[in-house]
């Protein structure tokens, strides 16, 4: 006998600002143009348009089809086909076109590839600077199964700050997160700082896939353990009836109270409300973390 269940309504605090002005339409022509991708389209970021609409933009680099299938994620799985070594050369005249102040950069997981495509990720960064030095740089990136000759490439071009996002509490890693691991994902963190310790670190948790409170605060905890500097946390929103279910939304002042935890347990900086995703208002984290290393 089959299980039905019953979606949760999604409540009144959760609404998407549609905004698609002049700045928006002239960014997807851009990204389009250049044969770019963004994680704001590929995973359906419910702040696409804001985000867009102020032209910043988060650039997935190595294609659209990730070798992972995490039961949150949007983004395209499977063979991925695509290894463009211009790629950061296109990324690099993007962000010189909106002239941005701070470039986020991410990529789908490559498991196809021997360094998890960390050598992309490198040139992509000196690419960016040197058309915009002033530019500062962020990374996402996977965890490259735990190589750390692909980390290290990635830590000698210097990010301004290094994303690895450990998704969920470690009860649950498994459930949601393909291939990843939560102990691999804290050692990654850990690794970047033996590397370069003057580098920020961030990292994300996503609610509502079924933890507790308390995992919540531990999940902090082992993420400071490892010196992590800043944090974001979102809701977890269902993007597909084939992801997980959402198993609990949370409402904005638990959000606030979450911030408030996190900047008790040391953190730097800390985004945290419903739509927050992990690169939402990125530019305005790297002055409070470098301050704070």
């Amino acid at each position: 006998m089959s299980r039905i269940t019953t979606k949760l309504p999604k409540p009144d605090w959760i609404r998407i600002k549609l905004t698609t002005d002049d700045n928006y339409q002239e960014i997807k022509s851009m990204m389009r143009s250049k044969t770019l991708h963004t994680v704001c389209e590929e995973a359906r970021c419910p702040n696409i348009y804001e985000c867009w609409a102020n032209r910043t933009a988060t650039f997935m680099i190595l294609g659209d089809i990730c070798t992972r299938a995490c039961r949150f994620c949007a983004v395209n799985t499977g063979k991925p086909t695509e290894l463009d070594l211009e790629e950061p050369e296109r990324v690099a005249d993007a962000a010189e076109s909106m002239n941005l102040q701070h470039c986020v950069i991410t990529s789908v997981a490559r498991d196809d590839l021997q360094d998890g495509g960390a050598s992309i990720f490198a040139a992509s960064i000196h690419a960016v600077r040197k058309r915009l030095p002033l530019c500062s740089v962020e990374v996402l990136i996977p965890d490259f199964l735990g190589n750390n000759d692909a980390l290290k490439v990635v830590m000698d071009a210097k990010p301004d700050i290094l994303n690895h996002n450990i998704e969920t509490v470690e009860r649950l890693s498994d459930r949601v997160r393909a291939k990843a691991k939560y102990t691999r994902s804290m050692e990654l963190l850990h690794n970047a700082k033996v590397l370069q310790p003057t580098i920020p670190t961030k990292s994300s948790i996503m609610l509502g896939v079924g933890e507790e409170w308390d995992e919540i605060l531990q999940t902090m905890d082992d993420l400071r353990a490892v010196d992590c500097n800043i944090l974001t946390l979102g809701q977890y929103l269902q993007p597909s009836p084939k992801h997980l279910d959402v198993e609990k939304y949370y409402p904005p002042a638990d959000f606030a109270i979450l911030k408030e935890e996190g900047l008790k347990r040391g953190f730097s900086h800390v985004e945290s409300a419903p739509l927050v995703r992990s690169s939402y208002n990125a530019h305005a984290q790297v002055k409070s973390a470098a301050n704070n290393i």
